[in-house]
């Protein structure tokens, strides 16, 4: 779904002004239908990786922290680790909508600015991007990393930590990468 930006606040980040159709994954998902859910989860990341450009709202970022987006949320949750690593290009703005930088100042990609589901990246690798980030639901621990892994699972809400062991079980058998263990 698409949704056509028919008007633009004044002052917003200037991007914008570009931009013909945005695509909004908490607006854009019907969360009502588990396959719709399932489907975009699991091509979340790719979404991601096809976008122009992702637009980074920070809502804990006030106007006037001199670009210091260290207390942010955002570097903390675990579904926006796809959101660091797909895109070509993002920007952040914070609460006010105000531009406040491209990811190329505020993300170190000295290890993952060629990260794809075909680089060499073992998933160790992408478990420790992940380790310290937050989610929700415990099974969200997986989820969020499976476009990271280009592994395509049922989502099963429910099943708590088990969710996180049949990552491992798909990265094995489809990748044979034995660092998930």
């Amino acid at each position: 779904m698409k949704l056509k930006i028919s008007a633009r606040p004044p002052d917003s980040c200037n991007p914008l002004t570009v931009l013909d159709h945005v695509w909004i994954d908490t607006c854009c998902i019907d969360k009502r239908s588990s396959t719709e859910l399932s489907e975009s989860i699991n091509a979340m990341f790719t979404f991601y990786k096809r976008a122009e450009l992702c637009l980074i709202y920070l809502a804990d970022i006030a106007a006037g922290l001199n670009n210091d987006l260290t207390p942010s949320t955002w570097f903390t949750r675990g579904w926006t680790l796809q959101e660091m690593l797909a895109p070509k290009r993002s920007i952040f703005c914070n609460r006010d909508w105000k531009f406040i930088g491209h990811n190329a100042d505020y993300i170190n990609h000295s290890r993952i600015i060629r990260f794809g589901p075909s680089s060499s990246e073992s998933a160790a690798m992408v478990f420790s991007w992940a380790a310290d980030r937050e989610t929700s639901r415990e099974e969200d621990v997986a989820y969020c990393l499976l476009g990271i892994l280009d592994i395509n699972m049922p989502l099963l809400y429910g099943e708590g930590g088990h969710a996180f062991r049949r990552l491992q079980m798909e990265v094995l058998s489809e990748h044979g990468d034995d660092t998930v263990f």
